[in-house]
């Protein structure tokens, strides 16, 4: 990397852990001067606009989400070991976000009402991580693993229930244990969906 690509990688890191902390609302271009000792044209001069700055904040969160829950996730056998690995991976990623905050959750927060290329980029994102889940799931009936009469797509929306369930009860409302609710709840989920003969 030259030195500007490396400063543009620094800005980047330091504006995703504001945003994940003040939602990319509360981003910045002076605070993230601030915190990177650099004047604001000199950040401007990596990013067009704040505009730009948070979307790709955006990207490089959901590139590092794909590091950490889809690609390791792929690796599993097609069926119900994949859709295990996608929700604990998902999950585990959760936990750590519980003390610094979920970019599309706050996202969607911000921006369900605001049209604009950043909510654009938003859906997008998350629009890509439910089709996985779904493909995913109905690999899983295709497999048998799962019952024939499975609708994956009611089965995703279980399971981004938890998900959700968990960043409210642990990340706003503090009730411990919220994680292990979650696990328990997906173990049972997937219970009520699991092909018997298998």
């Amino acid at each position: 990397m030259r030195k500007g690509e490396m400063t543009r990688a620094a800005i980047l890191d330091v504006a995703l852990e504001l945003a994940s902390r003040d939602g990319l609302e509360g981003l910045t271009i002076g605070l993230l001067a601030d915190r990177m000792n650099m004047s604001k044209s000199g950040v401007f001069a990596h990013f067009g606009s704040r505009e730009d700055l948070q979307i790709e904040v955006l990207k490089l969160y959901h590139q590092r989400f794909e590091q950490e829950v889809f690609f390791p996730s792929v690796k599993e056998a097609r069926g119900l070991p994949r859709l295990e690995a996608m929700f604990n991976h998902w999950l585990r990623r959760v936990s750590v976000e519980i003390a610094s905050g979920c970019i599309y959750i706050s996202g969607a927060v911000e921006y369900d009402d605001r049209p604009g290329p950043i909510r654009d980029e938003l859906v997008g994102m998350v629009r890509v991580w439910q089709g996985a889940l779904v493909r995913c799931a109905q690999q899983a009936v295709d497999c048998g693993d799962l019952k024939a009469d499975t609708d994956p797509q009611q089965l995703v929306y279980e399971m981004y229930g938890l998900v959700l369930a968990v960043h409210h009860d642990a990340r706003f409302l503090r009730i411990p244990g919220a994680v292990d609710r979650a696990n328990r709840g997906f173990a049972r989920l997937i219970e009520n969906y699991r092909n018997p003969t298998k």
